[in-house]
């Protein structure tokens, strides 16, 4: 449940766009959907059809469909007001809260029987919110939380605005998701990407969606009508659960590049001077590290402690500064410039995994 796609009926992708969207997201082991049923009643006819087919096909790939609703939404399908049963029954398995309904509404909601999740605007969400919906006793492990997109350049949300939010969220073990951009086909009608932070307005995917999840955002979803097959994979690729570093190498060898393709934790108990990997020596299989490439070392190098470093053999670190030359450690690879930023990211306990460019 890491990864999201979003589908907006009768905007900008034709039905046969939509289904084979569905497909090729399937495919990839990506489970969840985003979609809004505010539809224009113009549009009533010609959309109820599609909408009805590509539920039922997600429901019959156990996909988890999210729709934000409002009275228009049963109106479309024809359903009583709030009749979350019949929602679920075609296929919706969250329906997201925004503005219009009492603490005491989303609270109630929060409780039916009908396996329904609740979704909150993370980030809109405030301390004095969650004091007001707790008198009312909600059933916090049927609730999450999606981040808005903002469509218009320079009203995405800000990191920091984000950190404080997740943090509110995380008080009450609520998971938390938000948006990246597509750069295949955007939404109309700006069509200036639906992410969530400015910072990633024009990023591609996979960058975005690594920040994302090094900030704790449990799910990413790109938030653009049309993600290529390319964009799809990318974020499928990911592991929600680790920061990916993209980095260049300088000198190798067949063990050096078996090491560079773990995942790794940095220790809990954090060096000043460097980021270091708690398992690296484990993984040795009784194989010597040479001396090489024993040069100064800058901030964001790659390190391997060689065989002059005794029972510190194998030890590999990623440096947080810049250091002089010292024959017991050879420099392997180091972090591209475009990602030294997430090192801060990398506290204790954090995992961290490499992708060689």
């Amino acid at each position: 449940m890491n990864y999201g796609f979003s589908v907006y009926f009768g905007l900008d992708n034709t039905k046969e766009e939509n289904i084979k969207l569905l497909k090729d997201a399937h495919n990839l082991n990506i489970t969840r959907i985003f979609t809004s049923l505010h539809i224009p009643e113009a549009n009533y006819n010609v959309l109820k059809l599609e909408v009805i087919e590509f539920f039922k096909l997600a429901k019959e790939y156990n996909m988890d469909i999210i729709s934000d609703i409002s009275p228009n939404t049963f109106k479309f399908l024809e359903l009583e007001n709030m009749d979350l049963k019949e929602l679920g029954n075609i296929g919706v398995k969250t329906i997201r809260i925004d503005f219009g309904y009492t603490e005491e509404e989303i609270a109630r909601m929060s409780k039916n029987p009908y396996g329904i999740k609740i979704q909150l605007n993370a980030s809109t969400i405030t301390k004095r919110f969650f004091e007001r919906l707790d008198n009312y006793s909600p059933d916090y492990e049927n609730i999450d939380a999606l981040h808005n997109f903002y469509p218009r350049v320079g009203t995405g949300i800000s990191e920091e605005c984000m950190k404080e939010k997740n943090a509110i969220l995380s008080e009450r073990g609520i998971k938390v998701s938000a948006f990246v951009q597509s750069n295949n086909r955007r939404r109309a009608p700006l069509k200036d990407g639906l992410p969530t932070l400015e910072d990633h307005r024009g990023k591609n995917v996979r960058e975005a969606a690594n920040h994302l999840f090094a900030l704790g955002n449990q799910c990413v979803f790109i938030g653009d009508s049309l993600p290529s097959k390319k964009e799809l994979e990318d974020l499928s690729s990911l592991d929600p659960n680790a920061v990916e570093l993209l980095i260049e190498l300088k000198d190798y060898n067949d063990i050096t590049l078996k090491l560079l393709k773990e995942t790794y934790t940095q220790r809990i108990d954090e060096a000043r001077d460097a980021i270091r990997a708690a398992e690296s020596r484990l993984l040795l299989n009784g194989e010597t590290i040479e001396p090489f490439n024993t040069i100064d070392k800058n901030f964001g190098d790659i390190t391997l402690d060689n065989v002059n470093y005794m029972r510190y053999m194998g030890k590999l670190q990623i440096l947080k500064t810049n250091q002089k030359a010292d024959i017991r450690t050879n420099v392997i690879a180091s972090v591209t410039k475009d990602y030294l930023y997430l090192l801060k990211y990398i506290d204790g306990g954090k995992r961290f995994y490499f992708n060689i460019k």
